[in-house]
């Protein structure tokens, strides 16, 4: 198949459109500039034939030129990834970050969704978020609402998404699908060796809040791409969930995930303190979120998620140990 990928020089860009690739389709690639298809090709994308891999050059605030660029693209498919994330994970950077993730999603988002409908697109997939659902008992599933009521910003947040999930949802013309990507993890991330909530832990700065009873849903960022890849060739129209398999309180991952860094083992912060040190929605983070059911994607999309990745390596080192003590 023809896929046009908006969003290709986010995090999640370059391994979904090497898996792309790999499955014989012909891509291509949207940036906002000839130095962002530069980069990707430098990056090792553009290991494939211009005939299965090429850049469209457009702005997604330019009604026109998306327009344009999708027209001339022709695909039978879009995958819209677009996001704004800052390079760190902190409550200041992600502030900062908000007006224009928001505008790149909602106004971008709406431009390139026209652009796909006037072009004639047979099927749509887009970016939504696993970990918002209203807190509550047991394992969220596509079905639970949203948390409206939450915290400020992951209120705002739901909203957005809600709005643009139903934005393509109602289209009739379109298949659309809603992809809600658990948390990310592995190269390019915040969560690899080099990025930034690594380097918090290290420094101590990122804690287990109050009795740690958030549940986390994770995703390698490669297993995202191979369900996103999966989703466009075969997925039904509306909402999967796509994580891995074992959702985590805060207090099981957290130390774990410091160990694997070697770093020392995290601190234990009151409700009280954190609400002063994060917010509100640190507490949601901490001990309100709702971890997620990946059973439709795993039976529709034949989604096979890998173990979290220090959860794997902090087991072996485990079993390693138990025998050097049994010799």
């Amino acid at each position: 198949m023809k896929i046009f990928v908006a969003g290709a020089t986010g995090a999640i860009g370059r391994p979904l459109i090497a898996q792309l690739l790999a499955n014989g389709h012909n891509v291509v690639a949207l940036t906002r500039s000839s130095e962002k298809a530069e980069t990707l090709a430098q990056q090792g994308v553009e290991s494939a034939s211009p005939s299965e891999l090429r850049f469209a050059i457009a702005d997604v605030f330019d009604p026109d030129s998306i327009k344009a660029a999708i027209l001339q693209a022709h695909p039978e498919v879009v995958i819209e990834q677009l996001t704004a994330y800052p390079k760190t994970y902190t409550r200041e950077s992600m502030s900062a970050a908000t007006k224009f993730n928001t505008r790149i999603r909602l106004e971008g988002g709406a431009n390139v969704l026209a652009a796909a409908q006037a072009a004639g697109v047979r099927r749509y997939l887009r970016q939504s978020i696993a970990f918002w659902a209203v807190p509550g008992s047991g394992l969220a599933d596509e079905e639970t609402p949203l948390a409206f009521d939450g915290s400020p910003a992951v209120a705002a947040d739901a909203r957005v998404v809600t709005e643009l999930e139903r934005r393509l949802l109602e289209q009739p013309d379109l298949e659309g699908i809603i992809l809600r990507y658990g948390f990310f993890y592995g190269s390019g991330t915040w969560f690899a060796p080099d990025g930034d909530v690594a380097n918090q832990v290290r420094q101590q700065q990122f804690p287990i809040v109050g009795n740690g009873e958030g549940v986390w849903s994770w995703l390698h960022i490669e297993d995202a791409a191979i369900a996103t890849v999966s989703a466009a060739e075969r997925g039904n129209p509306g909402i999967y969930l796509i994580a891995d398999n074992q959702p985590l309180k805060v207090r099981e991952w957290l130390p774990v995930y410091a160990r694997w860094l070697n770093a020392a083992p995290p601190p234990q912060v009151s409700v009280e303190d954190a609400i002063q040190i994060g917010g509100a929605d640190a507490i949601y983070y901490g001990t309100q979120m709702r971890g997620v059911l990946n059973a439709k994607a795993r039976r529709e999309l034949n989604f096979q998620p890998r173990s979290l990745e220090w959860l794997v390596k902090s087991a072996a080192y485990a079993n390693e140990s138990c025998k050097e003590d049994k010799r």
